[in-house]
């Protein structure tokens, strides 16, 4: 198994070179200054359209915990259908390292289209991008359990129908969270002396929970959404791009200005199959993490895991959901060799700054 080197960092892609704090504490730079000359938009865009049609839905048995290869198993009561996108060559190795995708929330897969046009060309292997239960397009069920054990089966069934031996995680918003479930279950089966059907060689979290006591979601998202009004308020978004535009107006940086292609494309992507008024149903996942509090910490699995496993963590300046994450995972774990990384904007770091994070996942992923 070969994992990239992990040293003490603490590197703000906020300033460049310059950036005093940094240089104090002999902390490494990446050449990403703040300001790009061309505006990501201008060059890279991709539609909801274009990013759905270049993957599939296929059949995923919830209970069973397996992607089916049958269509009539589809008929099923238990069976759903699941949005995957997946990218290899025809000559990919059985062995290769490939790297999983995992979606944040709200907007699921699509929040990568940029980050992968930023990629496309570049050495990565593989790429699998999962799309969730209760996201883009895969199903809606009133019936389902949204929860962070039923994302980490889905991830481990994908895993299992591709043949997967060995994998990066690149997880984004409520993502780190199910990987952190995942990393717990290849400890498990370690600390028993077996190995995993499939290794994860490292993992890169951006902007999502690592420690239950660092979330900073305001009243006003998601904590709302998953009370008895949540329901009300995505309905209301579902039925209206006004509405749906202030309801996403807390993703992006204040200086972002969103133009409306973004907001369209960014609705045409979530609202499939009804998706807005779904995400009331996948809000709760902050309590889900207090109620695992120990065995879905950041601190105990680094510990636990480094020898094997390489950690990279990434901020937004700007976040307002999980903005002290980074910030904490600095301090608590910075000088036992924690690759801590800042960069600036707000939460959606995908739309952004989408060529700062292909830049930091083409530095981070195993070498191939």
């Amino acid at each position: 198994m070969t994992t990239t080197t992990q040293n003490p960092i603490w590197t703000d892609h906020r300033l460049p070179f310059e950036n005093s704090a940094a240089a104090a504490s002999g902390a490494a730079m990446l050449d990403a200054p703040f300001v790009r000359e061309t505006d990501s938009r201008q060059a890279f865009n991709v539609t909801a359209h274009e990013w759905f049609a270049g993957g599939g839905r296929v059949p995923y048995d919830r209970r069973k915990k397996e992607i089916l290869r049958s269509d009539d198993a589809a008929k099923r009561r238990d069976v759903v259908q699941v949005f995957r996108r997946i990218a290899k060559d025809a000559a990919t190795d059985e062995d290769a390292v490939w790297t999983s995708f995992l979606p944040g929330w709200p907007d699921g897969s699509f929040g990568w289209a940029k980050v992968d046009q930023h990629l496309t060309g570049k050495t990565v292997g593989p790429k699998l991008f999962v799309e969730y239960i209760g996201h883009g397009d895969s199903d809606k069920p009133v019936d389902y359990s949204y929860g962070t054990i039923e994302r980490a089966n889905l991830v481990e069934a994908f895993w299992k129908a591709e043949g997967i031996k060995s994998t990066f995680i690149v997880g984004f918003d409520y993502s780190s969270i199910v990987a952190l479930e995942l990393l717990s279950r290849q400890q498990d089966l370690r600390d028993n002396g077996v190995e995993p059907t499939t290794r994860i060689e490292g993992v890169l979290l951006i902007n999502g929970g690592l420690f239950v006591d660092a979330h900073s979601h305001p009243w006003f998202t998601t904590p709302v959404l998953k009370s008895p009004l949540g329901g009300l308020v995505t309905s209301l978004a579902q039925r209206s791009k006004f509405a749906f535009r202030e309801l996403m107006k807390p993703l992006w940086s204040k200086d972002y200005e969103v133009t409306s292609e973004e907001i369209n494309e960014l609705y045409n992507a979530i609202a499939r199959r009804n998706g807005v008024y779904a995400l009331s149903k996948s809000a709760g996942f902050v309590d889900q993490h207090k109620r695992n509090s120990e065995r879905w910490d950041l601190g105990r699995l680094f510990h636990a895991s480094q020898a094997a496993v390489s950690f990279h963590i990434v901020g937004s300046e700007e976040d307002p959901f999980e903005g002290r994450q980074a910030e904490v995972a600095r301090e608590r774990l910075g000088a036992y060799g924690l690759d801590v990384r800042i960069v600036p904007g707000g939460h959606l770091a995908t739309s952004e700054h989408p060529e700062l994070l292909a830049e930091i996942i083409q530095e981070v992923e195993p070498q191939r």
